[in-house]
């Protein structure tokens, strides 16, 4: 267990501080605790490229840590009515069927290898500014228009051309197996 797998764990157990934080109106809480997490988030990512503590266990550690942390605080900023229910279900639709898509590809013994992509780390970025200018605006009783609608717009765009993407990519990988041939190396 290295030190950035402890950060990274650390992480997800901010997780039901941040939903019990939104749940109770306590919205400073949620978006201090967030940025927390955030500043997390890049903690653990530099220690394990600056020191060579890069593992396997983290590699899926914290994606699922990123994954959980949005997921929860969209699904909870939608329920208390702070941010609109379809994006909630976007996001979490896009997770999903990327979630189902990975283990599809396991169950058919063909690991789809798991490599972020350009796009995907985009529609992150815009999902935390988005998420954080929320609770923020909440939380300091700030109005955040017209950028909440702004990053929206960028949460929409980048979500659909993500889940697009991968949906590809997976078909592909897919089909390859079907078909008993083996993808072909990326240049």
């Amino acid at each position: 267990m290295s030190i950035p797998n402890i950060i990274t764990l650390g992480r997800i157990l901010l997780v039901p501080v941040i939903v019990w934080a939104i749940a109770s109106n306590q919205m400073e809480i949620a978006f201090a605790v967030f940025v927390v997490a955030g500043i997390s988030d890049a903690v653990d990512g530099f220690l394990a490229k600056r020191f060579n503590m890069a593992s396997e266990l983290g590699a899926l550690l914290d994606p699922l840590a990123d994954k959980a942390l949005l997921v929860s605080i969209y699904v909870a900023l939608g329920i208390w009515g702070a941010v609109p229910r379809w994006i909630v279900i976007l996001v979490v639709s896009r997770d999903i069927m990327i979630v189902s898509a990975v283990i599809v590809s396991w169950l058919f013994g063909k690991p789809i290898p798991m490599k972020p992509l350009m796009v995907s780390k985009l529609n992150t970025v815009a999902q935390v500014a988005f998420a954080a200018l929320v609770l923020a605006a909440l939380g300091f009783g700030f109005k955040s228009s017209p950028y909440d609608m702004i990053l929206m717009g960028f949460v929409t765009i980048l979500t659909l051309l993500s889940v697009s993407f991968y949906l590809v990519e997976w078909m592909r990988h897919m089909s390859t197996i079907e078909s008993g041939q083996e993808p072909p190396l990326a240049p």
